[in-house]
């Protein structure tokens, strides 16, 4: 198996799995009679990667009632684990990409494993920022470092609830007839936002290597780091917990700002991407003006632009900051909110502060 080359984004950690079925997650071709029980370690395999939030999906080119009937009578509760399971006759790139919409993935988040060396190249020749894995490294998958994560926690353990809850918000969004704000109102949404402590740092440091798109500076402190700023005079460091009528959406946002004497300055804001249309970004925003407010101080923040994060610009702009300073390469920028009005929170978030 060590001279079996992986095709793999280097660095970069894996959100989501996607499997073929024949000769990879099972033994044998469902057509020719197999199906009947999965590759030895695979179960270990797909229950380990479940608890550590990584997604499992499939990609498989097969009669899709006559898979689910097969994994159902594996496991009644296996096909459980697969999220916006993709099983026809098309091609496999198509399937691969079909699963990182649904889940609003990256391709370099995500991975996909195969007997077939011809489907490997398929996939990866569509999809060039995918990592693609021969069906040999079913069973070893867990161990490979971009599959490790430095802790589970209640979050990650429950992430595939969490995806699928966001299916059901996303299937009632489509079907609702009136305007997007109007929608929110509908979901009954809470935001719960507490000072980070011990029991959530680890959540905290989960968020922040994990999101990229919705992170203000791009930066990712160590565990170390963000326990200094605990007890840390000088910081506020605040985390918040989403819910609303179609379940619990985690710990989803993220706040650190140091005080500079005159003023907040705010370090980090970070906004899962699940839940990136629902307003959050903008309350945690609103939340850490009043606190500016509130304590006689102006609020500015720091912006360092990344790949991903543009939006973050956006939504400073949006809110009403403005920039005082810009690095030479223009890429670091400190803003500051100008308004003299302090904003209230969105009319479809309750805020608990």
């Amino acid at each position: 198996m060590e001279n079996i080359e992986i095709k793999r984004a280097v660095s970069k950690r894996i959100k989501c799995v996607i499997w073929d079925l024949d000769d990879t997650l099972w033994d044998g071709t469902l057509t020719e009679g197999g199906g009947e029980r999965l590759r030895d370690g695979v179960y270990e395999t797909l229950k380990l990667l479940d608890s550590r939030g990584i997604l499992l999906s499939i990609a498989s080119k097969n009669d899709y009632y006559a898979a689910m009937r097969a994994l159902k009578k594996i496991d009644p509760e296996l096909p459980k684990l697969f999220l916006c399971p993709q099983i026809s006759w098309r091609a496999k790139s198509v399937s691969v990409a079909k699963i990182a919409e649904s889940l609003n993935l990256k391709m370099c988040n995500m991975a996909f494993i195969d007997d077939s060396e011809l489907q490997r190249d398929e996939v990866n020749f569509a999809h060039p920022d995918i990592t693609v894995y021969d069906a040999s490294f079913a069973s070893k998958l867990a161990d490979l470092p971009e599959m490790q994560v430095k802790f589970i926690t209640e979050d990650s353990a429950n992430r595939r609830n969490m995806y699928i809850s966001d299916m059901k918000r996303d299937s009632a969004k489509n079907e609702f007839a009136g305007s997007d704000e109007a929608f929110m109102k509908t979901l009954g949404m809470k935001l719960q936002i507490t000072a980070v402590d011990e029991s959530s740092l680890r959540r905290a440091e989960e968020l922040t290597v994990r999101t990229h798109q919705l992170n203000s500076t791009g930066y990712t402190y160590s565990y170390e780091e963000l326990t200094s700023f605990i007890n840390s005079p000088s910081h506020v460091f605040l985390i918040a917990g989403l819910t609303d009528k179609y379940g619990d959406s985690g710990k989803v946002g993220l706040l650190l700002m140091e005080d500079i004497g005159d003023a907040y300055l705010l370090k980090l804001l970070i906004v899962s991407c699940r839940v990136m249309t629902r307003g959050v970004g903008g309350t945690l925003l609103n939340h850490a003006i009043k606190l500016a407010a509130a304590a006689g101080k102006s609020l500015r923040a720091e912006y360092l632009e990344t790949e991903y994060n543009r939006i973050m610009y956006v939504t400073y702009k949006l809110a009403g900051f403005e920039e005082i300073h810009e690095s030479d390469d223009g890429a670091n920028v400190v803003l500051e909110y100008t308004k003299t009005d302090i904003p209230e929170y969105p009319p479809y978030i309750e805020v608990e502060a």
